[in-house]
């Protein structure tokens, strides 16, 4: 019975201390379409400041503030010609921030409206996003 009730006791102990890490600061992606530019924040401190390709003339990129609803290690878009889409993080129906291979498009509008990111860029987010967990983060896209 003692062994049962520290087994509890413990599973406890390093559950309290696995959540404290996971709330120890919100993050927040603010992606500025004017300045094309995502900047990433954990407790209010700025982590990254990444450059961004939103939507091209025709395109919009919804502005508004969102938490993740699904993560995908690799999704293909099946609007745009099985497109992929690395390390997407969706926030507002099909509307994801991921990695692109048109790296040289980062800066200035491109796409059809997701949020665009360097590859290794859409990796560490997705991993913070996936290590604070998509509750404990907000994405807020601004003129």
């Amino acid at each position: 019975m003692k062994k049962l009730i520290w087994s509890v006791v413990a599973a406890a102990a390093v559950t309290t201390f696995l959540a404290g890490e996971a709330f120890a600061g919100n993050l927040e992606a603010k992606v500025s379409l004017s300045k094309q530019v995502m900047t990433v924040k954990k407790g209010g401190k700025v982590l990254y400041r990444w450059p961004v390709s939103t939507a091209r003339k025709g395109y919009v990129t919804p502005r508004g503030s969102w938490k993740p609803t699904r993560m995908h290690r690799m999704w293909h878009s099946r609007k745009y010609e099985m497109a992929p889409m690395p390390h997407a993080v969706f926030y507002h129906g099909g509307y994801a921030v991921h990695g692109t291979s048109a790296v040289k498009a980062l800066g200035r509008p491109a796409s059809h409206g997701c949020v665009r990111l360097h590859p290794d860029n859409a990796a560490q987010f997705y991993s913070l996003v996936q290590k604070i967990g998509p509750a404990n983060t907000r994405i807020v896209v601004t003129e």
